[in-house]
């Protein structure tokens, strides 16, 4: 039993450990207020080669307006590919896909990065990621944990809910 309880504790304070700080910071002019996970030091994983950085921009005015992207950035990632773009898919598990594409540099290989657009934050943290697909030349499957998933959540609620 006790050992129950000092994994559970361990688990528990790992998660938290694992959240990221989230970063404020305002144009010149102070009418874009901008809230990201600090990635100063290391990126938040999603998967194994697959990291994120999660960014709210806030326009101050009339509408208060937010908008909200999620950087994916796989390591090592290059494809060399015959189209002129690659379509990057998150897959979550409603079903929803939210997906960017991605134009091909100039010397015909991927960086790596992507972002994506999310249109809908609140509907995200009810649906999970459940994966990441690059699609290239191959198709790249990035499956999500069950860890990260509650980790990518809880960075994503802290950075909604950032003043």
């Amino acid at each position: 039993m006790k050992v129950l309880l000092i994994m559970s504790c361990f688990f528990v304070s790992f998660l938290i450990n694992a959240q990221a700080k989230v970063i404020t910071s305002v144009n010149d002019a102070g009418d874009v207020a901008t809230y990201e996970l600090d990635c100063t030091i290391k990126f938040q994983s999603l998967a194994k080669g697959l990291r994120y950085n999660i960014t709210r921009h806030e326009f101050k005015g009339p509408e208060l307006k937010n908008s909200y992207r999620l950087l994916l950035v796989m390591d090592g990632f290059y494809s060399k590919t015959l189209n002129k773009e690659m379509t990057i898919s998150a897959v979550l598990s409603d079903g929803t896909v939210i997906e960017a594409k991605k134009i091909i540099e100039d010397d015909g290989f991927f960086d790596g990065a992507c972002t994506l657009k999310i249109k809908d934050p609140q509907a995200l943290l009810k649906a999970d990621i459940d994966k990441v697909i690059v699609h290239a030349d191959k198709d790249v499957v990035y499956s999500i944990s069950a860890q990260n998933k509650v980790v990518f959540k809880k960075n994503l609620e802290n950075v909604i809910k950032a003043k």
